[in-house]
């Protein structure tokens, strides 16, 4: 009884130990701080926001990841972070107050943060014109998944439209095996608009194969053989008359050439061959990493196009 009872002690002791010698290790987030620059400047009636983002970690070095840039709460545009823990960018802003932030949204080692406001006025021109905002401005993806966001063209000085302004929305930037589209493409900013217009934006990305098909094969000759036999039977065939008739000679020549072209077209030359022999080839995946993609709205006169853009920060993971 002694020893079933020691043996009993030690299993319920070993039940409750193997819990917590399992239990995953927290990982510890570093502190961070974000600094957020605006520097402003006057272009033909507007005003264009140079915006400069840096984020440290606690050890000084800079924090990979990505920013948002708000406006009094609202995403406006997003950005990748350099190897330095580096963003800049241009922003248009319509007339009137701002408040930008930039917020980080950290990763694995480093915890987020939030810069100081930056407040500004921009000026209000009488030129029509419009800028242009995405949310979110930050996305991750795994491979194979689609995500979406909206971008808003909100009007500038609609008032001093003789005509309605046609707005095309357009991207770039993505990486390889990766589709955005626009729901509408073209937005139509009445006179006098003052409210933003929505379009919706669809990201989409591709997972790697899981396995290719292979249609079953089809028995047929043995075409190498045919590759061969053919041509040398001819070949052979056109020797033995080549003493008398030379001419005739140089025609079978001729003949055995094209055929052992057109054997070889149907044969390992042949991307049927492959297709029928090997299957279709498997689909590559959207690469890992992260991306600026940059979000554009043109409208043109006739005369003169006005382009504005946006950044949305895209994250590729497995």
């Amino acid at each position: 009884m002694i020893c079933m009872f020691r043996h009993w002690v030690a299993a319920s002791l070993c039940a409750f130990a193997l819990p917590a010698l399992a239990a995953p290790v927290a990982v510890i987030q570093q502190p961070t701080q974000t600094t957020l620059v605006v520097n402003t400047r006057d272009v033909n009636g507007h005003t264009q926001a140079e915006i400069s983002v840096a984020v440290s970690g606690a050890d000084g070095l800079g924090a990979p990841g990505a920013i948002t840039i708000t406006d009094g709460g609202e995403s406006l545009a997003g950005f990748v972070l350099n190897a330095q823990g580096q963003a800049s960018s241009t922003i248009t802003l319509p007339g009137g107050s701002h408040s930008l932030r930039a917020l980080y949204s950290g990763d694995s080692t480093h915890a987020i943060s939030n810069s100081a406001l930056s407040t500004l006025a921009a000026v209000a021109g009488t030129t029509p014109d419009f800028s242009i905002a995405v949310a979110p401005a930050s996305t991750s993806l795994k491979q194979g998944q689609s995500g979406s966001a909206i971008v808003t063209v909100t009007p500038i000085n609609a008032a001093s439209l003789a005509a309605p302004m046609f707005v095309t929305i357009s991207c770039s930037g993505l990486p390889d095996q990766t589709s955005c589209t626009f729901t509408p493409e073209n937005i139509e900013i009445p006179v006098a608009a003052t409210k933003g217009i929505t379009s919706s934006m669809v990201l989409a990305t591709q997972g790697p194969s899981i396995a290719s098909a292979k249609p079953a094969k089809v028995r047929h000759a043995n075409p190498i053989a045919w590759a061969v036999l053919l041509p040398g039977t001819l070949t052979l065939g056109g020797l033995a008359f080549g003493l008398r008739r030379r001419r005739f000679l140089s025609r079978l020549i001729m003949m055995a050439l094209l055929a052992l072209v057109g054997v070889l077209g149907s044969t390992a030359c042949s991307p049927l061959y492959n297709y029928r022999n090997h299957g279709p080839t498997p689909n590559l995946p959207t690469p890992t990493g992260t991306y600026n993609v940059t979000v554009s709205a043109q409208s043109s006169n006739g005369v003169s196009a006005t382009t504005h853009t946006t950044t949305l920060a895209l994250t590729v993971t497995k």
